[in-house]
């Protein structure tokens, strides 16, 4: 029988978690639960005591209580938490994981959570989650459900979320999960709608060669979750042609994947291949959330809530460093590809965001920061058109002979 892991604050939410835990077990499916209440005792005993979440994040509960530092106690549940989980897993004690809670509660459980592999059911009934959640979720397979009204006390709104809370995470974890077609090479695409017609040719190529491509949208959170899986040592390759993201970053749009997209090809010595694919953009909301700095500015409104913005010659400049910078950080091999008849769909000859020399402006740099050991290769054709896509997955493959694709 599965079992699903219920933590949470059952000092102040323990009738809760008994509404949850009991629904839980009614669809034939075990419950675990985990304390990490700080301030109180908890209505009935769990199966992983306060005591021992706050000794497994390095603390003892009474000097938690006795100092009264929400921060710190939150530090330590958070770390606590986290490997209480991971050795329940280890266990094989946890096969999916339902918390619920409000902002606070919401911080420890998610940090928790974060930590399990990817499949693993992880369901988060939370009062923040009707609004952005992307702190919470990360780059894990966290879904989120919006409590509607606080996780304080059954009534006949809680109850009803709680109930559906519990046949979600039920289903989860009784679901009948895909047959492995055997061990397939896994490599990471990088893509944007702007260059879908490169990366579904690139993808269709490689999955002819054996491999599995995961294509992840360059949002921000794709790049961080392409970093974790090469990280977590799960990828056989990189093939990062949309590398837009970087191009947030240095406009402040909301897209950037952080400072820390230039280490996407560092934590494995994996190949990778890398284009300065949509760089001529950085993405803002609505028309009416572009900084009052970039109104004068050549904007695109791509839909109702994404506005593009071209991005102008300084700005290329200093992408086209970070894009060097990255590819000198990579642990494996590394190519760099220049697409010389624009970086994406709407930077094309006869294109609104067409401007050769911004262009021009991201591919010197790229080739003035490069480390001389990294090919950089021109390719006379538009990011989108097949000779591109076709050169970009005859380079990973070609690079892989350092590690089998």
């Amino acid at each position: 029988m599965k079992t699903v892991v219920t933590p949470g604050a059952l000092d102040t939410k323990g009738a809760d978690y008994e509404f949850l835990a009991k629904s839980i077990r009614s669809h034939r499916v075990n419950t675990l639960t985990v304390d990490f209440g700080v301030m109180g005792d908890p209505p009935f005993i769990p199966e992983v005591t306060n005591v021992e979440v706050a000794r497994a994040g390095g603390a003892d509960l009474a000097s938690l209580r006795q100092s009264k530092d929400k921060t710190r106690a939150m530090r330590v549940m958070s770390d606590g938490l986290a490997r209480i989980l991971s050795r329940l897993r280890e266990e094989r004690r946890l096969d999916g994981v339902c918390g619920m809670g409000g902002s606070s509660g919401t911080t420890i459980l998610s940090a928790g959570v974060r930590g399990l592999p990817i499949g693993v059911p992880k369901l988060l009934v939370s009062t923040v989650a009707a609004g952005d959640v992307s702190v919470y979720v990360g780059s894990a397979d966290v879904t989120m459900m919006h409590s509607v009204v606080d996780v304080a006390g059954l009534n006949c709104i809680s109850r009803e979320i709680y109930t559906n809370a519990a046949a979600a995470i039920a289903g989860m974890v009784e679901a009948t999960r895909p047959r492995s077609e055997g061990e397939k090479p896994l490599v990471a695409a990088s893509m944007f709608g702007n260059t879908t017609a490169c990366i579904d040719r690139a993808r269709a190529s490689l999955e002819c060669t054996g491999c599995e491509v995961l294509v992840f949208h360059a949002t921000g959170n794709g790049g961080r979750t392409m970093q974790r899986l090469a990280a977590e040592g799960l990828l056989s390759g990189l093939l990062d042609l949309t590398t837009t993201e970087l191009a947030d970053e240095v406009c402040g749009g909301v897209f950037s994947a952080g400072p820390e997209r230039v280490l996407i090809g560092a934590p494995c010595a994996i190949p990778v291949v890398l284009a300065p694919g949509c760089v001529d953009m950085c993405n803002f909301g609505p028309r009416e959330s572009v900084p009052p700095r970039y109104t004068s500015r050549l904007l695109y409104e791509w839909n109702a809530t994404v506005t593009l913005m071209r991005t102008n010659h300084d700005e290329n400049r200093k992408i086209g460093a970070l894009i060097a910078e990255t590819a000198n950080r990579c642990s494996g091999p590394a190519v760099v590809l220049l697409p010389l008849r624009g970086v994406s769909m709407l930077d094309s000859p006869g294109g609104p965001f067409w401007d050769e020399a911004a262009d021009h402006a991201c591919f010197d740099a790229i080739r003035s920061r490069l480390n001389k050991n990294i090919p950089v290769m021109e390719i006379d054709a538009n990011i989108n058109d097949p000779i591109f896509a076709d050169r970009a997955t005859q380079l990973l493959l070609e690079l892989s002979t350092t590690r089998t694709l």
